[in-house]
């Protein structure tokens, strides 16, 4: 699958019926599946969990308990959880590290993408929003915390990520411009325009904004993680372009794999499941037309990577994450998200 992408210029308006955003698939070129025979023998698995071992010791640092004590328990208990992928943060960082960059020139962005991403599921976890009891394993924060209170800690989260961002970033690694659009591209990013949105239509229900829904739900962090590690390692306006695509590919893919799954075991378990608010993309097509949906996407992701081929190796953790978020060929953690 491939979906309408809007420019980080462009403004969002919702369309009475949103636009096809399924596109044709296109077969990678020669090039691409040579680069993904590679890509088979790149340890994936180890390098992921050891940047989760760096980022969850930076993490624990940047959230240290002050007071009023019981927001900062809050905010940890939803950003430290035990078995988090850490996706976003390890996206930015191979992004990064795609250009020759030092992963050091990413860590804080990596941190904050964390913050942002764990507020973001505060707050669709609450009873106005999705109505979500457990998330990563474990009870919502909401249920641990109360409803006011993972308000605040989502709303505290936010804004800490930017200063982190700020405060920590290493000057002589990357310049104060290049700090200054990341910021933008992550306020862009959960936004109005971007996961907000998502999350809007994702409330609003039915078929008609589905498509729409998922895109800016769970693309936007996708492309907001790859987007920021090309921005601090200075990567040019057309490469940078091309993980924005490549990042969102990732993103929805991600999501509707987790939708296939979900699906394909609620039949094994006699159609018994929790009713959520929002409807997936599998719910309103099935699970046949998301898998052809799921194909296009990874073709598409792969297509976009095959323009570094300069690059060479530092591709290829970019590749692996195409083919983990497709084929879940190991376990990272003990969550989903």
């Amino acid at each position: 699958m491939a979906f309408s992408v809007l420019s980080s210029s462009s403004l969002l308006y919702l369309p009475l019926k949103p636009r096809n955003f399924i596109l044709p698939i296109r077969c990678s070129s020669p090039q691409s599946i040579s680069t993904q025979s590679k890509s088979t023998q790149f340890d994936l698995k180890t390098y992921w969990t050891t940047l989760i071992a760096e980022i969850d010791q930076k993490l624990d640092e940047a959230i240290p308990v002050k007071y009023p004590e019981q927001i900062y328990h809050a905010m940890r208990y939803s950003v430290l959880a035990k078995g988090a992928k850490r996706s976003p943060p390890v996206m930015c960082v191979a992004s990064c590290e795609l250009f020759g960059a030092d992963r050091l020139a990413a860590f804080p962005t990596a941190c904050a993408l964390e913050m942002v991403h764990a507020a973001s599921l505060i707050h669709d976890d609450l009873p106005c929003m999705d109505d979500d009891p457990s998330r990563r394993g474990q009870p919502s924060n909401h249920t641990i915390y109360g409803v006011d209170m993972a308000i605040l800690a989502g709303d505290a989260l936010f804004p800490l990520g930017f200063r982190h961002i700020v405060s920590n970033t290493p000057s002589n690694l990357v310049p104060e411009p290049r700090v200054l659009r990341v910021i933008t591209e992550i306020a862009r990013a959960v936004g109005s325009t971007g996961m907000a949105a998502g999350q809007f239509l994702d409330l609003e229900g039915g078929p008609n904004f589905v498509e729409f829904a998922q895109e800016k739900k769970f693309g936007e962090m996708g492309e907001c993680s790859a987007v920021c590690g090309a921005l601090l390692a200075g990567a040019e306006e057309d490469e940078i372009e091309r993980l924005r695509r490549y990042g969102r590919a990732v993103g929805v893919l991600y999501q509707l794999v987790d939708d296939i799954l979900e699906e394909k075991s609620k039949s094994k378990n006699g159609g018994v499941v929790e009713k959520k608010k929002g409807k997936s993309y599998v719910e309103v097509f099935g699970v046949e037309k998301a898998m052809e949906v799921a194909e296009e996407l990874r073709a598409k992701a792969k297509l976009e990577l095959d323009g570094f081929e300069k690059y060479g190796e530092s591709t290829l953790p970019l590749y692996s994450f195409v083919d983990y978020a497709a084929d879940r060929g190991f376990k990272i953690g003990d969550s989903s998200s």
